[in-house]
């Protein structure tokens, strides 16, 4: 075949895909649907809140879990940083090995434990596990160790894409359960599982399960509320600046649209443009706010947040987790530094956070990165 053949064979196969793309891009939908979130009643509610009520210890101990390499930030950050700071509990965040974990899209942790060592201080088990999303849901440790916990009489949460994690354990077999709006195939995979559209937080027969990543805020305070009662968990949310937490979702406000693929095809093409922005990090940092504000950041497709200390020494929160910086630095230059949002309430300072990528890079993006984190604005 010459030259010209192949040429035009390889523009025709460009054509064939570029029309195939853009036919793609014409059946998807141009917004997502708009409405009111149904109502939930009281009876769900109550039956909510009976259904977390510690299993075994007055003060309950909580175990969040993650691997290694890559769990998702707010998931793993956020439950710990609400819960720990309501003082109800004990808390701990796990790691499946030794070692920091390197989480996703930002932020690298020192877990309080490994599993191993949490197994051996705590042999009758947590009462509750909280499961994040990982970057491997089929991750033989932690599915075994899930399982083992569950034997021992705790309580499985599965926040945002972690519940396709408990969906491999085989817990959640039989059950209703929800998940991040993207990853409600993958939970369907498992055909025993019923799937329960327009909930933030579903219980079943000891295992939770949530929508998007954002979704962790409200659990958090239905468990504070499930194990001290409304008045402590109404005083955690006026320090979080969140005014309601029941579990009303809608849940075809969140989906695959024109604008969300286009806007993640051009900030992925417009990879000159991309940027490092930093976050300093300080003592006594508020471990939520920082979840969020460096999560959204990174999720931009233009940006990644990157935390900056003068010293490699890992710095406490707010809550007592250590957390390490990404970079060596005294100072960032001022235009690529994240607008400080820290000092403001979590609910809040995201927030701010969506109205400063928006500033910068456009409402698109700052609809992109809300939807991603499931995330009403």
């Amino acid at each position: 075949m010459s030259w010209r053949n192949l040429a035009w064979t390889a523009l025709g196969g460009m054509t064939l895909l570029a029309g195939i793309g853009a036919t793609w891009l014409l059946l998807l939908p141009a917004a997502p649907a708009s409405g009111t979130a149904p109502g939930i009643s009281r009876d769900e509610t109550e039956s909510t809140l009976a259904a977390l009520k510690p299993p075994k210890r007055k003060r309950p101990l909580i175990a969040i879990v993650g691997i290694n390499d890559m769990s998702e930030t707010t998931d793993y950050l956020m439950p710990y940083g609400i819960l720990a700071r309501a003082d109800i509990a004990d808390v701990l965040t796990l790691s499946t090995q030794p070692g920091p974990v390197t989480l996703y899209p930002a932020l690298k942790v020192q877990p309080h434990a490994t599993i191993a060592e949490f197994d051996a201080a705590h042999p009758g088990g947590a009462d509750y596990v909280i499961v994040p999303a990982m970057s491997r849901d089929d991750d033989a440790t932690v599915l075994h160790w899930i399982r083992s916990q569950a034997g021992k009489g705790a309580i499985v949460i599965g926040v945002c894409v972690g519940a396709t994690v408990v969906a491999n354990t085989g817990l959640l077999d039989g059950k209703r359960a929800t998940t991040h709006w993207y990853s409600v195939g993958d939970l369907k995979k498992h055909s025993t599982i019923r799937y329960a559209a327009d909930r933030r937080l579903v219980v079943d027969q000891g295992v939770a399960t949530t929508t998007g990543i954002t979704a962790s805020m409200p659990m958090a305070l239905t468990l504070i509320e499930a194990i001290a009662g409304r008045a402590k968990a109404e005083a955690v949310a006026g320090d979080i600046g969140l005014a309601r937490w029941d579990a009303r979702h809608r849940s075809d406000a969140f989906s695959f649209t024109r604008p969300f693929a286009l806007t993640a095809i051009a900030n992925t093409l417009a990879f000159w443009k991309r940027e490092q922005l930093g976050i300093a990090l300080t003592p006594d940092v508020d471990e939520v706010s920082l979840a969020l504000i460096a999560d959204a950041w990174s999720r931009t497709y233009r940006s990644r947040a990157l935390t900056f200390a003068a010293t490699a020494e890992a710095r406490t929160s707010r809550s007592g987790l250590r957390i390490l910086p990404d970079r060596i630095a005294g100072s960032w230059p001022a235009e690529q530094a994240v607008p400080d949002s820290g000092a403001s309430p979590p609910a809040r300072a995201l927030d701010e956070t969506l109205r400063a990528i928006e500033t910068r890079y456009g409402a698109r993006t700052a609809d992109f990165v809300a939807m991603q984190l499931e995330y009403p604005r």
